[in-house]
């Protein structure tokens, strides 16, 4: 029983100093408006700067990827919260838009860094029999810490002084915190190997895996996109279009959204895979539709039934997107498979907010969202449509 005790105090203490980590990849998101004041540039810059996150993290996956399984869990996450703390210097003492590329992209590579190593090591710290409450445990860790980064934001934004290093400086200290609590941990690979030993990882999709992979792809690039709309532009129309001035509410329409993606991940496990993906599709589809509602009529209402319904269609989609994958793929190709999906995913936060910025100039920023939700709405209306003719050939 002691055993189980410390197992599960370790399991929470790594799932702790993941949602730190998280929380700085999503911390500029309610301050882009005083960037955009005090640097003078568009909309547009405003979601490349966001967008180079996501490449940060696409190139770690590809680059990377299993270097935790080669050299030790504990390298690979001192490493992440390394290149999360030199994030928060650049943004601490940007003087220009260049700073914010930097410190967006050293974000992703935290992100990167992170994503699989530190899902895999908080559930390998947990007692044995334990692997449905670690996964949930990594799980509220990911999506809790993205959702708190702009409400901490926000919030110290809002009331407190030095809005643009006030974020950014707490979130140092709460990083020096975390490289303590880490060095305090045990690691858990037993056989570690050289760095040189580490290889860039294709995606690769087997044969096999193919006919569930479109779909469960298609869901996530939309659940993905649509997080991205949110954590890049939805601050600009709150306050452009609403007249919501106050950041920590813009942050904490953001967190929303995130927190109800934990809510659709913990309800994969009593629905199961072969519903929870459509089921989240159509969830994603309700989310976009009250998202164009909130633009056409620009009612705050509906966007925060927005974030509430589109977040929980992302979680119950994404994470069943991953089982189904994942139960569907080889055991020798699984890891490969699961880098494909994860590339998918983020190429839906970079690549359609992007499109929006682009779009904001000549239709604004309302025209913008409304193309955006269209365009959504076609993939994750197809993925649906291909789930109901063919329901995935999953044994959950």
């Amino acid at each position: 029983m002691d055993s189980d005790r410390q197992g599960w105090r370790r399991c929470y203490l790594s799932g702790a100093v993941f949602a730190v980590c998280m929380a700085g990849t999503t911390l500029p998101t309610p301050l882009y408006g005083l960037y955009r004041e005090k640097f003078g540039f568009s909309e547009l810059m405003v979601t490349v700067v966001y967008a180079v996150y996501a490449f940060g993290v696409i190139g770690v996956l590809l680059a990377v990827g299993n270097a935790s399984d080669v050299v030790g869990r504990r390298p690979v996450l001192l490493c992440g919260l390394g290149c999360a703390a030199l994030s928060a210097v650049c943004f601490l003492t940007a003087d220009g838009v260049g700073w914010l590329y930097a410190g967006r992209m050293l974000s992703g590579l935290s992100a990167g860094l992170f994503t699989g190593a530190a899902t895999a090591y908080v559930m390998e710290l947990a007692p044995y029999g334990g692997g449905s409450r670690a996964s949930l445990v990594a799980t509220a860790a990911n999506m809790g810490g993205l959702g708190c980064g702009p409400l901490l934001a926000g919030i110290l934004a809002q009331d407190a002084p030095w809005p643009l290093h006030l974020p950014f400086a707490v979130h140092l200290a709460l990083l020096a915190g975390s490289v303590a609590v880490l060095l305090s941990l045990p690691e858990t690979v037993t056989e570690q190997q050289p760095l040189k030993t580490v290889r860039p990882q294709r995606p690769a999709l087997p044969a096999e895996v193919r006919a569930v992979f479109k779909p469960a792809a298609i869901a996530s690039f939309v659940g993905f996109a649509l997080f991205g709309v949110f954590t890049s532009v939805s601050p600009a129309f709150l306050a452009e279009s609403l007249g919501v001035s106050d950041r920590a509410v813009s942050g904490l329409v953001v967190a929303l959204a995130f927190f109800a993606s934990i809510a659709g991940q913990s309800a994969v496990g009593p629905l199961g895979v072969r519903r929870s993906l459509p089921l989240g599709c159509a969830l994603l589809l309700g989310g976009l539709a009250l998202l164009a509602g909130a633009l056409w009529w620009e009612l705050l209402s509906l966007v925060v039934l927005s974030a509430l319904v589109g977040g929980a269609g992302q979680g119950l989609a994404f994470r069943g997107a991953l089982a189904a994958v994942a139960e569907a793929s080889p055991a020798d190709r699984r890891a490969a498979v699961i880098s494909a999906l994860f590339v998918v995913a983020y190429a839906g936060i970079s690549v359609p907010v992007i499109g929006v910025g682009v779009l904001v100039g000549p239709v604004g920023l309302e025209g913008a969202g409304l193309v955006f939700i269209a365009c959504m709405a076609v993939l994750v209306s197809s993925a649906a449509t291909y789930l109901f003719r063919r329901p995935l050939p999953v044994s959950t």
